[in-house]
């Protein structure tokens, strides 16, 4: 049995309940349990996301589902496994739109508000500065309007939120986005590397629809240069033997000109489907 941590609300919770469903885990958030069984040897353990990689590190966990921000922040003794490609954000440094701040440096024995006061601090070493950091949990646009800061370094995903708040980006500490961590001792456990191959596996299918249709045979040719598939598309005879179906994995982001250019060509039943999985 292992023991996977994962952030028990916010914003990545149900992205990443979904996530592990389509990767074939089957359980149930019931909103009272803290600790889930996903299987015969899987068990889901709801944290907080601050905590994941601590307790990863500390061994009480064998994997986990954090962020890098996190994992940098608590300098957690954690290997990535997986990128997940959601929670994707940005930590920077922001400061009063019309104010005089124009640089890191400009910050110098200033009152900075953040949650994330070591990436905070390392950053300003860098540049030669040695702001005053006042630890808050949550967001902290807030503290700059009421005078309580004259900086903040905090998490964005579009800065809109700064720029509500009368705030401007002065610098990009760094971008990240959720990981599959785990201790560097078991980072190679059968155990993890099939989770992470599950998971990747459900990533991937995110990426791809299946399509089918039927073509003129004579125009199959062309019709596998628009679906070539991943490695080749899947032709099989129909009974009239003018015609054949043809089935390939087509990109997402390339679903609606490959229908297109399909009907042009003068495909017909032309159907897409989803898929929950698959090793590629």
């Amino acid at each position: 049995m292992i023991q996977i941590g994962i952030p028990s609300k916010g914003r990545l919770h149900e992205p990443i309940v979904a996530l592990l469903k389509q990767s074939g885990y089957r359980f149930r958030v019931d909103g009272r349990s803290l600790r889930i069984p996903a299987g015969s040897d899987t068990s889901l353990v709801l944290l907080r996301t601050d905590d994941i990689s601590t307790l990863v590190a500390a061994g009480i966990l064998d994997a986990g589902i954090s962020t890098q921000d996190i994992v940098e922040e608590t300098s957690a003794q954690v290997v990535e496994v997986l990128k997940l490609d959601m929670g994707h954000c940005r930590i920077v440094v922001a400061v009063p739109e019309n104010g005089e701040i124009n640089a890191p440096a400009d910050l110098d024995g200033k009152t900075i508000a953040t949650s994330f006061p070591k990436l905070a601090e390392n950053f300003f070493r860098k540049h030669g500065a040695t702001p005053r950091f006042v630890e808050v949990g949550g967001s902290c646009e807030a503290m700059v309007p009421l005078g309580l800061a004259q900086g903040i370094v905090d998490i964005t995903e579009t800065g809109s939120s700064l720029r509500d708040n009368g705030l401007k980006i002065l610098s990009e500490i760094g971008s990240y986005q959720t990981v599959l961590v785990a201790r560097p001792e078991c980072a190679e456990d059968p155990e993890i590397k099939q989770l992470a191959r599950r998971l990747k596996g459900a990533m991937i299918a995110q990426t791809y629809r299946l399509v089918e249709y039927n073509v003129p045979r004579t125009k199959l040719a062309e019709a596998e240069k628009i679906t070539p598939g991943f490695q080749a598309p899947t032709v099989n005879s129909l009974e009239d033997p003018a015609w054949c179906a043809v089935r390939a994995l087509v990109p997402v982001k390339q679903l609606g000109q490959v229908i297109d250019s399909l009907e042009a060509l003068g495909a017909t039943a032309i159907l897409q489907f989803g898929i929950e999985n698959c090793r590629l």
